[in-house]
């Protein structure tokens, strides 16, 4: 059996094709889905191996069914850059490098006893603070003694100061009200998941913190609440360099810009620590996953969630929730992705 092997982009439906035609062998990538369901032993798990936008193996187990959404946790941070580059390109934000204060300055407005918990709140350096910095997780919001690009330190409360500017931009968010409008879920239904055929949900989430801690300014982290097929479309966007089916949904330059190591990171961090771009979990150093392709990338969410891009093989593979033992992070995880590629023929 053979196809012609452009992309194809799904509809309401995904096409399905066999393992062969898209350049497997079926008998080992049988086996991966074996050795998947072994692991789960009987906890919830989803596998989904995507080529030439076409489902070569869907799996799932432990309860977990092929609809239900799951949480994407710090996975949806590769859709907040999404939505960045997208705002740049409509001029609604000037510039990745522009100044954040100029469109959403409450989040400079987080006094000692406002902040999320002791030594936590906003200070002086913070006015420095671009979209760019944000974004790339070095922006030392709320960080003492970290000044605005120089610093790796993965969070939450900067990410979502991203989303509550972006949203204020297209006149979507109010920190006075937070919880009244549309906000930053609604703007990624306009921008990306009406264009793409998803059917993600979205929730606002907070953690529990100190009684007079701002959370308008810096809560309300977005998560997006995906089945592993959503998670699957946003890979094939972002694969496509932002295109889908003729139609450039996102910036091409804007995803190979973020999906490679950010230069704030090659400037002021160790080699050990080239893993990560503007919102994405990047491999093009060799650091994160020595083994893989260079230019693969990942979104990856606590809840063991992961989207990871092949852009050498045309490859997506989506895990959710993966299999995991130990503790997790985007450098584990990957011995399904491994076995995937070993069936490749």
């Amino acid at each position: 059996m053979s196809l012609n092997l452009g992309d194809i982009f799904p509809r309401a439906q995904w096409e399905q094709a066999e393992p062969d035609a898209l350049g497997f062998d079926p008998a080992r990538l049988a086996a991966v889905g074996a050795w998947q369901d072994e692991q789960a032993d009987g906890a919830p798990y989803r596998l989904l191996v995507v080529r030439h936008g076409r489902i070569a193996a869907e799996s799932h187990g432990g309860g977990m069914g092929a609809d239900d959404l799951q949480g994407q946790a710090s996975a949806s941070k590769s859709t907040y850059s999404t939505i960045l580059g997208i705002a740049v390109h409509e001029g609604v934000i000037g510039s990745v490098d522009d100044l954040v204060a100029g469109y959403y300055p409450e989040f400079l407005e987080v006094a000692p006893d406002e902040g999320p918990k002791e030594n936590r709140y906003a200070f002086p350096e913070n006015a420095g603070i671009t979209f760019r910095q944000l974004i790339g997780n070095m922006s030392g919001y709320m960080k003492p003694g970290e000044l605005p690009g120089q610093t790796f330190n993965y969070q939450t409360f900067g990410m979502n100061v991203v989303t509550h500017a972006l949203a204020t931009a297209y006149s979507l968010y109010r920190t006075s009200d937070p919880e009244r409008g549309a906000g930053f879920g609604r703007l990624t239904e306009r921008k990306v998941r009406n264009f793409i055929g998803g059917s993600w949900k979205w929730t606002y989430s907070n953690f529990d913190l100190q009684p007079k801690a701002k959370l308008g300014v810096y809560g309300y982290a977005t998560t997006f609440q995906m089945t592993a097929r959503d998670m699957a479309r946003m890979g094939l966007l972002w694969l496509n360099d932002g295109n889908w089916d003729g139609r450039q949904v996102v910036p091409a330059e804007w995803l190979r810009e973020a999906t490679r190591v950010s230069d704030m990171l090659l400037e002021n961090e160790p080699e050990s620590l080239w893993q990560y771009g503007l919102g994405f979990w990047c491999n093009d150093k060799t650091m994160l996953w020595p083994d893989l392709p260079s230019n693969s990338f990942a979104a990856v969410g606590t809840g063991k969630q992961f989207t990871w891009v092949d852009r050498e093989h045309d490859l997506i593979v989506v895990q959710s929730p993966g299999t995991f033992h130990g503790s997790f992070s985007p450098a584990t995880g990957v011995e399904a992705v491994e076995r995937v590629l070993t069936a490749l023929v």
